[in-house]
């Protein structure tokens, strides 16, 4: 096994037993505790996985076999798992979304729903800025509100990086439709992309509002 591997693996095992061996686990008053232990099971178990997923690859296991293991495509492992190398410099582009990105989506969500509409032109580039105003932005929601009427509710967000960006993509539910909030953004948290699209598009390119 590669050295980054071992000392995964061994890391993990030192986490283990230290919450095994604490009274953590058989404790009713400090719930709280049994969270943030599982929590750090969860990471170091991601982080071992990660460091499998590097041994595999040197080994000469393709995308496609690290996908039918994990259950799903060989883009999404690789998306997941890879690490690209930047044609233009020769260095590792970051495969990580933005920290936070889920967040962001949501806020710039509920910004529209309560119509502030200042506050999302805030968190524009200066492309999108320079582009949509705040009466596009009104005008785009209120389109969406006459097609399905009140806006309700989101669903859980779904984030994926696309070289320099971070991209994503949360189902939202209308009085009598739904639709796609697709949200593209920049390493600084700004806004390069805003879409409202319909399910079925969602999965293309194009979107019945662009905003």
């Amino acid at each position: 096994m590669s050295g980054s591997f071992t000392a995964t693996v061994r890391q993990l095992h030192r986490q283990l037993g230290q919450i095994l061996a604490a009274p953590v686990l058989n404790s009713e008053s400090v719930p709280l505790e049994l969270v943030r232990a599982a929590h750090e099971i969860r990471d170091g178990a991601e982080a071992l996985m990660a460091a499998a997923v590097q041994q595999a690859r040197g080994a000469g296991q393709t995308w496609q076999d690290i996908g039918e293991v994990l259950g799903v495509s060989r883009q999404a492992a690789f998306q997941r798992y890879g690490k690209p190398i930047d044609p233009r410099n020769g260095g590792v582009i970051t495969s990580s979304p933005l920290p936070g990105a889920i967040e962001l989506a949501r806020a710039v969500i509920d910004d529209h729903a309560h119509g502030r509409w200042a506050e999302v032109n805030e968190r524009f580039d200066d492309t999108m800025r320079a582009g949509l105003t705040e009466e596009g932005l009104a005008e785009a929601w209120a389109y969406l509100v006459g097609l399905a009427g009140v806006y309700e509710r989101h669903g859980e967000t779904d984030v994926v990086r696309a070289g320099e960006f971070t991209i994503t993509n949360t189902p939202l539910a209308f009085e009598a439709g739904d639709f796609v909030a697709r949200i593209t953004f920049r390493d600084d948290q700004t806004i390069a992309g805003l879409y409202i699209l319909n399910p079925d598009a969602a999965d293309g390119i194009g979107g019945i509002t662009a905003t």
